[in-house]
């Protein structure tokens, strides 16, 4: 004959015990998963190769350096020729594309 109350005790130690192995197993698998997102989730470095021209446009300025220190002088004489008209139909065609 089975005592029903050593029989209860029996079960809830089992239950016990099931228990204590899922919440390790749990404990396991987050400790993975929470692994596994940092390797998702860690900042991946970018690399960018720039073609030869590029390289050398980056390097190199296409302007003629003679010609605007000819300019910068100029202005500070005051003796570069500014065309006002000019200026202003150009300043008018900004604002037409803006107002577009």
């Amino acid at each position: 004959m089975t005592d029903p109350i050593s029989s209860f005790r029996r079960a809830a130690q089992m239950d016990a015990s099931n228990r204590q192995v899922s919440a390790k197993a749990q404990e396991r698998a987050s400790a993975v998963a929470s692994e596994g997102l940092t390797k998702v989730l860690a900042p991946q470095t970018d690399e960018v190769k720039l073609s030869a021209v590029a390289q050398k446009a980056m390097q190199e300025p296409e302007f003629d350096r003679a010609k605007v220190e000819a300019i910068k002088v100029a202005i500070q004489q005051g003796q570069y020729p500014i065309d006002t008209r000019r200026i202003a139909e150009n300043f008018m065609a900004i604002e037409k594309m803006i107002k577009e």
